[in-house]
């Protein structure tokens, strides 16, 4: 078996008095970069913000600076957005379809744990462009409790998504108790992976692991609580639904109908 030729090296001929009277040949017309996908209005929103955000403090972006640095006017701004804390919000969206786009079937037969670890670090994956602003909005908002609260609400709908990817359910009370542990252990995941440097996420990969696990020990206690307690929830709706009917009677012989 013969091996493959390397590229021959192209010698450059010397040129006859014809070849000099004749017109250059046209240079090959080079491959031009693909263009970059044009962003919705709601998107350059969120983008203008991040810059920003990536630059100075927090608390001095304005309004008005997000509509500008977006190429838009306020009224315009004010179709898409109430407030520079939704804006933010609407970064949450753009990290949900990020992540919700990508193929995960390689995972459908791994176990859940697995499936939840690689959905939370591609929501990081996606998160990484806007790390600097992050970091600094992070920390401008560790003293303000009602825009972490509002946040907590943005989080939790995009949390719900992030189990639905991992095939884990959410409705019902043990469902609900799921959704706020995880968006509480990623917010502990996100400070670490912030002052991660590694280019290999050790440090924000081990305290996701510790994370998922302590969510599941804690599920596991919840579940048995859950057995524990049925027979006593299901004497008191017994007993509430027999004060209804008592209650319903009552007011029949109150109230008889009329003839």
């Amino acid at each position: 078996m013969t091996e493959p030729k390397g590229p021959t090296k192209r010698t450059r001929k010397a040129a006859t008095p014809a070849a000099a009277t004749e017109a250059p040949a046209a240079a090959p017309a080079r491959d031009e970069p693909p263009a970059a996908p044009k962003l919705s209005p709601r998107e350059a929103a969120v983008e203008a913000l991040m810059r920003l955000a990536a630059e100075q403090p927090w608390n001095d972006i304005e309004v008005s600076d997000i509509a500008r640095e977006a190429g838009m006017t306020l009224g315009e701004l004010r179709e898409l957005f109430p407030s520079k804390g939704a804006v933010l919000g609407g970064l949450a969206r753009i990290i949900d379809r990020k992540v919700l786009e990508a193929d995960g079937s390689d995972l459908a037969d791994e176990p859940t744990r697995e499936r939840l670890f690689d959905v939370l670090m591609r929501r990081l994956d996606a998160m990484t462009p806007y790390k600097v602003a992050l970091r600094r909005i992070s920390y401008s908002l560790r003293g303000d409790p009602f825009s972490l609260l509002a946040l907590n609400g943005v989080m939790l709908n995009s949390h719900r998504y992030m189990l639905a990817a991992a095939g884990i359910d959410t409705e019902g009370p043990l469902g609900q108790l799921k959704l706020q542990g995880v968006v509480i252990a990623f917010a502990r995941v996100t400070q670490v992976w912030l002052d991660d440097e590694d280019p290999a996420l050790a440090r924000t990969m081990a305290r996701l692991d510790k994370e998922i696990r302590n969510g599941e020990r804690f599920m596991e206690r919840a579940e048995d609580v859950r057995r524990l307690t049925a027979p006593l929830r299901a004497i008191g709706r017994s007993l509430l639904d027999r004060r209804s009917r008592s209650d319903r009677d009552e007011g029949l012989r109150e109230d008889p109908p009329r003839v």
